[in-house]
């Protein structure tokens, strides 16, 4: 679908930079807008280094990044000003179940389980596994995608109800306006000093208080469904780079359904691939 594309490294690899910037000169890029959580610890690491090359990366500092990273960071940062669920590194301390064991640094859903009982917290345990421990909360799942200026400050937050989820990456949702939800997710990027966007995960407790689980430094894996309610953050973070004040769009409240299409490729010959 693009113009132009590039094979490049995988974030960690030590070539990746070297690639980048021949990327970066052989196509004039202005603009490194991360779409993942992997390369946007290389965008933000050398962030001077590629503005030198006259390119902006839209990402936030790697301060921001590694509490985010972090989610036992994320919570000392944030529970004293936010609603969190109550956070442990002490499963020995767990007198209450279920309870939701995740890894301290994990992404995607990957490796997080519900634990029922106390058997199944010492077996856990036993694994010597670096995870954290949270309160379980049952109800209904949100992400809210957040947009930040260059500067930081908050431009508006689209929340929507997670109806489905595969691999941690949203597959049906519904697009919610709620103010109040707005305004604590924008005052979270803002506390976390979040540069360009952000998506947040925040889920309701039995009580049906609304908690904040995590915050994703980076455009999420359903922020399509934030545009096709009329936020285009792409086209926005456009204008902010060529300094252009972006226009806060109005939000429709949409649900969208994701489904797989099969696709058949021909060779010149005719022969399927």
């Amino acid at each position: 679908m693009a113009d132009a594309s590039e094979v490049i490294p995988e974030a960690d690899n030590e070539l990746f930079l070297k690639r980048l910037i021949e990327i970066i000169e052989k196509h004039g890029i202005k603009v490194l807008m991360p779409s993942s959580g992997y390369d946007i610890y290389p965008y933000s690491m050398n962030k001077e280094l590629l503005m030198g090359l006259g390119t902006v990366p839209v990402v936030s500092d790697p301060g921001t990044l590694e509490v985010c990273r972090d989610k036992f960071l994320t919570f000392k940062q944030l529970s004293t000003k936010f609603d969190l669920p109550l956070t442990t590194l002490e499963p020995d301390k767990i007198r209450t179940f279920p309870v939701i064991a995740k890894p301290r640094f994990g992404k995607g859903s990957k490796g997080v389980l519900r634990i029922d009982d106390e058997s199944d917290l010492k077996f856990l345990i036993s694994k010597g596994e670096d995870l954290i421990y949270q309160e379980y909360l049952p109800g209904v799942e949100y992400t809210i995608d957040v947009l930040s200026t260059l500067e930081k400050k908050a431009l508006l937050a689209v929340p929507r109800i997670r109806l489905q989820t595969k691999a941690g990456i949203s597959t049906k949702g519904r697009i919610v306006i709620d103010k109040d939800i707005e305004s604590i997710c924008k005052s979270v990027a803002e506390d976390l000093k979040i540069m360009g966007p952000c998506c947040i995960q925040m889920k309701e407790a039995k009580d049906e208080a609304l908690k904040l689980l995590e915050v994703n430094p980076r455009l999420g894996g359903g922020t399509m469904f934030t545009t096709l309610a009329g936020a285009n953050f792409p086209s926005m973070i456009l204008d902010m780079v060529a300094g252009n004040e972006p226009s806060i769009p109005i939000i429709s409240e949409i649900t969208i359904i994701r489904y797989f299409e099969e696709i058949v490729l021909y060779n010149q010959n005719a022969e399927k691939l």
